[in-house]
């Protein structure tokens, strides 16, 4: 008898897991419901990216290569790490609006293809301390390239969208590079 007690305890305990796990099942399911974001809104973003690999201070450095990376033409395996000033305007004095940190590296063995891993993150007016997640493949040798935003923090939270890049001034010799963003993000 006792045996049959501890089946239909077992039994009960394992009916009461089976309706909790349910209810769990649909609260993750319906996770953005329970939340208090408001309503979705869209923001325009228009600001330039100095990537600067010369002189005394240079806001991107290489941290790592492949082997062969030096005979390669699209510097297959390259990696750096980068710390580039967001401005308003193309020239470097124009006002600093924010910093672009992360990694890119060269992943295309056959055309320049860089995937970028980059979180922008602002420094002035309303998007202070807010920030964007830049990841993907940036086709950097096209004209207009555009990459993926998969994130972000503070007014741009639980932001989606896509970064179009142009390039607005490159220097073959040093590698330093002015690019123009046309951010389009949506977030709550």
């Amino acid at each position: 008898m006792a045996n049959m007690s501890c089946v239909i305890v077992v039994l009960i305990v394992w009916i009461a897991m089976a309706a909790i796990a349910e209810s769990k099942i649909e609260e993750v399911k319906n996770w953005k419901d329970n939340l208090s974001l408001g309503e979705e809104k869209m923001t325009k973003l228009h600001f330039y990216f100095h990537d600067i690999l010369s002189g005394k201070k240079p806001s991107a450095v290489q941290i790592a290569q492949g082997k062969d990376t030096d005979k390669s033409p699209t510097f297959f395996g390259v990696l750096m790490m980068a710390d580039d000033a967001l401005t308003e305007g193309p020239e470097p004095t124009s006002k600093l609006i924010g910093r672009a940190q992360g990694l890119y590296g060269s992943a295309g063995q056959e055309s320049l293809g860089l995937i970028m891993s980059m979180s922008f993150g602002f420094t002035e007016g309303v998007y202070n301390g807010s920030t964007l997640s830049v990841m993907g493949r940036n086709a950097a040798m096209k004209p207009v390239r555009e990459m993926p935003i998969v994130g972000g923090t503070g007014v741009f939270q639980l932001a989606r969208g896509n970064a179009v890049a142009k390039t607005h001034w490159f220097d073959g010799t040093t590698g330093d590079a002015i690019v123009e963003y046309n951010v389009t993000v949506l977030h709550y």
